[in-house]
């Protein structure tokens, strides 16, 4: 890997170090989490790449650029662009109604009543759900984990975000589509199984199994070939540990690395959250994203289909505070829109963080994060292993620290 001076690109060194620092005393020494690695570059260069802490408990073996990670949700825009690739053949639209690639969901009901025991009551839908609710999440969908509603309830009760349980995409798709929605599309945003279900379009679509589509049009093409599924059996060494945070415990393992879920091929691929990663493949897509869809002579989409896609497409230009009603999410609310895969900066000052206009992002749920600034050409990729990505407000602090860096 190859890093730049910081001087050269408008940074002050100094300040990008204390960055190591910080991380260190506030996360690594405290024992928060057990490693923590930061990429920040601009003008397609790195600048700042640093690896702290072990990659395995009871380890010496400390984390490096080929640490793999679990990315979980940064596999969402990897998926949005995937589809963006098929809108651009004329193969579908951003418009279309979803049940006209996936039957399954025509005449799908509003949730009015019911639940467990008792069948559900419906209502029709205002409108038919199309791509673009599955692309900024207003499709009337839910993840079960929200523990909201009679809604994701029936999710749980039917498992069906196990990605080693009963359910292909295509099964999935069956069973999901025989739950009422939360809200008619396009009336509120929840953050939901949307993306997953854009990966069966994705397979419908092309033709093509979800894996098979990303590793032929998506990573060898950008040289990401520590992208994942499942993490192949000659670089399982390479997988870190996972954890989860539980109140009056504090941190304990959630996928030990040795016997990892991740080293299995799952039945179900999840374009909403399945992907295993690098910091440097990350940013490869990142960079790609940049340059508007185009990577060291390769080009994925269009540069004016990443315009489209990073603009805020919530109805009537509202932000993420008004419109959602989810109890979860990966992105701050104010000021805060969405976009045809990412959050999308509207306005900094709600969110009282340093930024750009127009900056684009998301995370993942074991606290992983990138941002892409198109205004200052930046962009971060940060790797930990850490559930839920609302345990410390790092992401935060992340961003006031690289753009206090900018000279």
């Amino acid at each position: 890997m190859l890093m730049k001076a910081p001087e050269k690109h408008g940074f002050d060194a100094a300040r990008l170090r204390r960055i190591d620092g910080f991380l260190k005393d506030r996360y690594l020494d405290s024992g928060k989490l057990a490693n923590v690695q930061l990429l920040v570059a601009r003008d397609g260069e790195i600048v700042h790449f640093s690896s702290q802490g072990a990659a395995r408990e009871g380890s010496d073996k400390a984390i490096d650029e080929g640490s793999l990670f679990r990315i979980a949700s940064m596999t969402k825009p990897v998926t949005s662009i995937a589809f963006m690739m098929l809108v651009e053949q004329g193969l579908v639209a951003v418009d279309t109604p979803v049940h006209h690639v996936l039957p399954e969901f025509k005449g799908i009901g509003v949730f009015e009543a019911g639940g467990g025991p008792v069948p559900f009551q419906t209502k029709p839908t205002a409108q038919p759900m199309r791509m673009v609710d599955l692309l900024r999440h207003t499709s009337g969908l839910t993840y079960g984990f929200q523990h909201r509603s009679n809604v994701d309830a029936a999710y749980r009760a039917g498992k069906l975000e196990n990605w080693h349980g009963g359910h292909d995409l295509d099964s999935f798709v069956g069973a999901l589509a025989a739950i009422p929605l939360e809200f008619s599309p396009g009336e509120a945003w929840n953050y939901s199984v949307s993306t997953d279900v854009l990966g069966a379009v994705i397979q419908r679509v092309s033709g093509m199994p979800l894996d098979q589509f990303y590793r032929e049009k998506i990573f060898a093409p950008l040289k990401m070939d520590d992208t994942f599924f499942d993490v192949p059996a000659d670089k399982v060494d390479r997988l870190t540990d996972c954890y989860t945070f539980v109140p009056g415990k504090g941190r304990i393992m959630y996928d030990r690395a040795e016997e990892s879920a991740w080293a299995k091929k799952p039945k179900f691929l999840s374009g909403g959250g399945g992907l295993v990663s690098t910091a440097l493949d990350y940013n490869r897509f990142c960079q790609m994203c940049l340059n508007g869809g185009e990577l060291d002579g390769v080009r994925l989409v269009g540069r004016k289909t990443i315009e489209l896609m990073t603009i805020n497409h919530l109805p009537g230009d509202s932000d993420l505070a008004t419109m959602s009603r989810s109890l979860f999410s990966e992105a701050s609310l104010a000021g805060t829109g969405f976009g045809l895969g990412f959050a999308v900066n509207m306005n900094l000052a709600p969110g009282m963080v340093q930024g750009s206009v127009g900056e684009y992002y998301w995370g993942g749920m074991f606290s992983t994060a990138f941002f892409i600034d198109p205004v200052e050409r930046l962009n971060m990729v940060f790797m930990t292993q850490m559930s839920p990505s609302s345990t410390y407000p790092i992401r935060r602090e992340l961003k006031t620290l690289i753009y206090s860096s900018l000279t």
